[in-house]
């Protein structure tokens, strides 16, 4: 006969043994300890589409109802894609992502994204600063390709920019 002591370790043993082994599945599956996870086939509908296209790489889609109307874009890349930018193309991403890197600018594509288009409306919100300093910040994330002109002094987001951008935004939480 095991004491009780014994049965109640192999007992707790078994547990973190059949834990651990759900949290190493998670983590080859793609799948973080905080993303929800049930552990079935159908969870992974986009990384069967993924592989079915093309084998493996990045993808990313969305439907987002924008101050501008809907827009709805899917992106695909190879890992090969990705990685194997030459000089101009890691340049032009430095200069996408560097546009991103100030909080005014942040705000300033929410708003647009939000429906605010003209530069009045968007000195009118709290925290963007003066006419000027939104100028200087438009000219930045136009150079970038975040924002497009659409007439004097009214801007919005490209459609072909709405989900790259949310996903950049997304990848930060």
């Amino acid at each position: 006969m095991v004491p009780s002591d014994a049965h109640s370790f192999e007992s707790r043993m078994h547990d973190l043994e059949r834990r651990v082994t759900l949290l190493e599945q998670r983590g080859t599956q793609g799948s973080s300890p905080t993303a929800p996870h049930a552990g079935s086939a159908a969870d992974f509908w986009v990384l069967d589409g993924l592989r079915q296209r093309q084998g493996e790489g990045v993808i990313y889609a969305g439907a987002v109802e924008t101050g501008a109307g809907p827009v709805e874009w899917q992106y695909a890349h190879t890992a090969d894609q990705v990685l194997d930018l030459d000089p101009g193309q890691t340049d032009a991403v430095a200069e996408r992502l560097a546009a991103l890197g100030s909080p005014v600018r942040l705000r300033l594509l929410l708003a647009v994204l939000r429906g605010a288009s003209s530069v009045n409306e968007l000195a009118a919100l709290e925290s963007m600063g003066t006419t000027g300093q939104i100028y200087h910040h438009i000219r930045i994330l136009t150079a970038a390709g975040w924002l497009r002109s659409a007439g004097r002094g009214v801007m919005h987001v490209p459609p072909e920019r709405v989900v790259p951008l949310l996903l950049a935004f997304a990848a930060t939480f």
